[in-house]
């Protein structure tokens, strides 16, 4: 067992460490309108206009607060995270300060590349403090106002080297599912009438928090509907949390291309379901029905409490173990692959208080929510109602995620995060700052 301690507000100690007045040039980003991507502007920060989805919502879902338009009211500030606990203790000691022998001198420098590449006016728009409540403002919904350089505004050039920061960044896989997020995010925008600023390729946004550095802390944020993913960098660790992905639909044709999504995620979260015995299954599956909206850890959602539910991991058989992690390295592994290697250790460590739950049929095409939930990942993932792609056969159309739509494959949330105050790179912040001062 673990012992508990009260989260350490971010103090003020950590805003001067961080406060880099020479690369900020000023302060942080300040509001500016936002064209959408046929403009040709090269304006970078905050994002537009909202496409309305049925019942004049938008197509993301709910984001967790503020009617699903972003985090809300429920939005937690940077000096106030705790992270995502069972009871709202932090478990201590769970994270600490090591060498991986993974380098991040690739991510780094891809990193300082693509903000060498902005003008003046588009690197002040996208660079923070290292501590910025930029980082908890993330959401996954079309109509939410973002900051940062967005990537439909960039040239060419810009753009290339924003990709190649995802690259080094995520690993192959990672990177492809993020791009055919952004495509079938452009498809939806095309099925619904098209010339939608946020419905598009473009309507992704890159944020910066402290200085890409191999020794000292800094991270970035690519963010847009349907992905938010957080990068946080110390020395030679990696956190790449919270991670959300998302789309509406998750199979369609793009400009030619097939293109196919989260049938990994589905695929494994059944093979691990069906390798359980009946009364495994029985203590996994919830009694509730499958609503249209099942996810608890979404935006805004950073000091969530959340307790274990379903079957404890530690009577699983050496089968059920290896389909446990196996369906966790599907998530851990839209990271670069030395890192989520790194991170499935950390994994496996807490294997035996890892807890699986299931809401929703077990069939191939059923649509269900599961959640894996250990001191060190929390993982999601949850076949939504429709709320702008096929809802004319949605018994009457989703409407946030409402209770009179029927969830469908076609519309898939998933999230990782890393609780009890990891999230963010905010734990492994708060050692650092321990340690050299």
């Amino acid at each position: 067992m673990h012992g508990h301690r009260p989260r350490t507000p971010a103090t003020e100690r950590s805003r001067r460490w961080f406060m880099n007045k020479a690369l900020l040039a000023g302060g942080v980003a300040a509001m500016a309108t936002m064209t959408g991507c046929s403009s040709g502007s090269s304006d970078t920060a905050g994002a537009s206009s909202s496409y309305g989805g049925p019942g004049g919502m938008p197509s993301g879902g709910p984001g967790g607060g503020a009617g699903g338009m972003g985090p809300g009211a429920s939005e937690v500030k940077y000096a106030d995270f705790v992270g995502v606990t069972t009871d709202g203790k932090v478990a201590d000691d769970l994270y600490s300060i090591h060498a991986t022998d993974v380098s991040t001198d690739k991510v780094v420098k891809a990193a300082q590349a693509f903000l060498d590449g902005l003008t003046t006016k588009e690197r002040k728009a996208s660079v923070f403090e290292g501590d910025d409540d930029e980082w908890l403002a993330w959401s996954n919904v079309d109509g939410y106002q973002r900051e940062g350089a967005r990537m439909g505004d960039l040239t060419d050039k810009q753009r290339d080297l924003g990709y190649a920061l995802l690259g080094v960044a995520l690993s192959a896989e990672g990177l492809t599912q993020t791009r055919n997020i952004m495509k079938l995010n452009a498809f939806l925008g095309d099925y619904s009438g098209g010339n939608r600023d946020t419905l598009t390729e473009g309507a992704y946004f890159f944020t910066f928090m402290g200085t890409p550095s191999t020794s000292q802390p800094w991270g970035f944020q690519y963010e847009g509907h349907h992905v938010a993913i957080n990068y946080f960098v110390l020395g030679d660790q990696v956190v790449m949390t919270p991670t959300f992905m998302g789309s509406e639909p998750t199979s369609a044709t793009y400009v030619g291309e097939k293109i196919t999504l989260f049938k990994k995620e589905t695929t494994a979260g059944l093979t691990l379901l069906r390798s359980l015995t009946d009364a495994q299954r029985k203590k996994v599956i919830s009694s509730e029905s499958k609503a249209g909206d099942n996810l608890k850890a979404g935006a805004g959602q950073d000091n969530l409490e959340l307790a274990h539910q379903g079957l404890v991991a530690s009577g699983f058989t050496a089968a059920q173990r290896s389909a446990l992690l196996d369906l966790v390295r599907v998530y851990v592994g839209n990271m670069d692959d030395g890192h989520a290697e790194v991170k499935m250790k950390e994994v496996e460590e807490h294997l035996d208080d890892t807890y699986f739950y299931w809401i929703g049929e077990t069939k191939d095409s059923s649509a269900f929510y599961y959640r894996v939930h250990s001191p060190v990942v929390l993982i999601e993932y949850d076949a939504q109602s429709p709320l702008a792609y096929g809802t004319k056969d949605s018994n009457g159309g989703g409407g946030m995620g409402g209770p009179n739509g029927t969830p469908t494959q076609q519309h898939i949330h998933t999230i990782i995060r890393t609780p009890n105050g990891g999230d963010y790179g905010v734990d492994l912040l708060e050692l650092h700052l321990e340690s050299d001062h």
